[in-house]
C-alpha cells in the first residue's frame, strides 16, 4: 500500500464481500463513471463473511414492492450471470441457480391474511406467484402434511437457490478486469472535514484521500446503523426416504419451504437445507460463529417430522453458523447517503437477503455515486434518513 498512500481514491468501499463487490462492477462498468475504486477487505479468504455462509437463495414473495423488484432485477441479472461477468481468458462463471421456487405456509388466521396481503402486492408488481388452498397444496406436494394449513404461497417462477461464493467471485473478478483496486487491510478511521470524507485510515498505517465513501462491511457496520448483528445456524441433512421427485409441479423439485413456525427447509444436492429463527435470539459478537447445535433437536426435527412422513429419519451431516446485518428498526436493507456526511453512502441492514439484493443494490449505490441520483429503480424508501428519524419502513416476510 506504500504506492497507494499518496494517492487519492474517488471512491473507497469497506468491505469486499458480494455488495462491496457490486457496487465496484457496477461503479466501473458504467461509462459515465470515469473515477478510481478502491475495495479494502480485511479477510481475503471471506471464510467468515456473511456471504459465504448464506444459504444463497432468491424470492420475490415479499410485503412491500420496492423489495419486490429489487429481487426480479436479481433474478434476471442472477440468470445472465454467465455472460456478464465473463473475464477473458477465464471459464464462465455459473452460478447453478435452481429455479425451485419458495413455499409459504400459513397455519393461523393472521399468517394467512399476511400471506393474501403480500400476494396482492406481489401480483401487482408482475411477480409470478400463486396462493393454494389445502387442497391444492396438497396435489402439488402430496408428502406434506397439510391438515393445519390454511394457505399457501407458491412462487411457480423468478425464485430458487445459486452458488453464494461464485456470485461473489464473479462480481469481484469482473470489477478488478474493469479496473478496480482491491485491497487486504482494514479501515480503522474515517477522516471528515466538515460535513464531508475525506479520507480513510487503514490498519497498515496508510491514509488514503477519498472523494466518497460506502460502507458495506456487514454486520461489522452495526456501530453507524440501528442494526444488530445475528447469528443463524445452518443444517444439512441426509434423508433415509427423500421426498425429492415427488411434487407434481415444477418437474418434481421440491421448493424452499417455510412452515408457520419459522423453520425452513429445501434440497440441496442429495440432501436437505435447513434452520430456523431461535427462540431466544440475542445479538452476537462479530467473532462468534458457534453453531447452536440444540437448535436442530430442539425446533428444527419436530417440526419437519411433523411436517412429513419423509422427515422423521433423518441425519445432520454438517451444520455452520453465519451473521446478518439485521435491520433492527424494519427488517429493511439500508441503502443511500448519509444525511448530513453526503459523500459517505451506506449499503447495510440486509436482513439475511443480501446475496439476492446485492445486484440492485449495489447498482443503486453505484448510481447515486455517478449522477447524484436513482437512474433505474428508485430505491429512496430504504435510504438511510429513516433511520435518523425512526420512520420504519417495515418488510414483513423476514425468515
Amino acid at each position: 500500500m506504500s504506492e497507494r498512500e499518496s494517492m487519492p481514491c474517488d471512491v473507497v468501499i469497506v468491505g469486499g464481500a458480494v455488495i462491496g463487490s457490486a457496487v465496484a462492477y457496477f461503479l466501473k462498468a458504467n461509462p459515465d463513471f470515469q473515477g478510481s475504486v478502491l475495495v479494502v477487505e480485511r479477510d481475503p479468504t471471506y471464510r467468515h463473511a456473511s456471504t459465504s455462509l448464506s444459504a444463497a437463495s432468491i424470492r420475490t414473495q415479499f410485503s412491500n414492492p420496492i423489495n419486490v423488484r429489487i429481487s426480479q432485477f436479481g433474478t434476471r441479472f442472477i440468470q445472465d450471470f454467465a455472460r456478464t461477468m465473463q473475464v477473458a481468458g477465464e471459464a464462465a462463471p455459473d452460478l447453478n441457480f435452481h429455479p425451485g421456487g419458495y413455499l409459504f405456509l400459513a397455519g393461523t388466521e393472521a399468517q394467512e391474511q399476511t400471506l393474501r396481503e403480500n400476494h396482492a402486492v406481489q401480483v401487482a408488481c408482475g411477480a409470478d406467484v400463486v396462493l393454494w388452498d389445502q387442497a391444492a397444496l396438497h396435489r402439488a406436494f402430496p408428502h406434506l402434511n397439510v391438515d393445519d394449513i390454511r394457505l399457501a404461497s407458491y412462487g411457480r417462477s423468478g425464485e430458487g437457490w445459486f452458488s453464494n461464493t461464485g456470485l461473489m467471485n464473479g462480481f469481484r473478478a469482473k470489477a478488478r478486469e474493469l479496473g478496480a483496486e482491491v485491497v487486504t487491510d482494514e479501515v480503522v478511521a474515517i477522516g471528515r472535514s466538515g460535513n464531508a470524507v475525506n479520507s480513510v485510515t487503514l490498519k497498515s498505517g496508510a491514509v488514503i484521500a477519498a472523494g466518497t465513501g460506502v460502507n458495506a462491511s456487514g454486520p461489522r457496520a452495526a456501530l453507524t446503523a440501528r442494526m444488530a448483528g445475528l447469528k443463524r445456524t445452518l443444517f444439512v441433512f441426509d434423508c433415509a426416504q427423500t421426498p425429492e421427485g415427488s411434487a407434481t409441479v415444477n418437474a418434481g423439485r421440491l421448493p424452499l419451504m417455510i412452515d408457520p413456525s419459522g423453520v425452513f427447509c429445501r434440497p440441496e444436492g442429495r440432501y436437505f437445507l435447513s434452520g430456523a429463527a431461535p427462540v431466544e435470539d440475542p445479538a452476537v459478537d462479530w467473532d462468534d460463529f458457534e453453531p447452536r447445535y440444540a437448535e436442530f433437536e430442539d425446533q428444527v426435527w419436530p417440526m419437519l417430522a411433523a411436517r412429513s412422513p419423509q422427515f422423521e429419519a433423518i441425519k445432520v451431516v454438517n451444520q455452520w453458523a453465519g451473521h446478518y446485518d439485521f435491520n433492527a428498526l424494519d427488517h429493511n436493507l439500508i441503502v443511500g447517503r448519509h444525511p448530513e456526511v453526503t459523500n459517505f453512502v451506506f449499503a447495510n441492514g440486509f436482513s439475511g437477503h443480501g446475496l439476492q439484493q446485492g445486484p440492485a443494490a449495489g447498482r443503486g449505490v453505484s448510481e447515486l455515486i455517478t449522477y447524484g441520483g436513482y437512474r433505474t429503480l428508485d430505491l429512496s424508501e430504504v435510504g438511510y434518513e429513516r433511520i435518523v428519524e425512526n420512520r420504519p419502513f417495515l418488510e414483513k416476510a423476514v425468515i
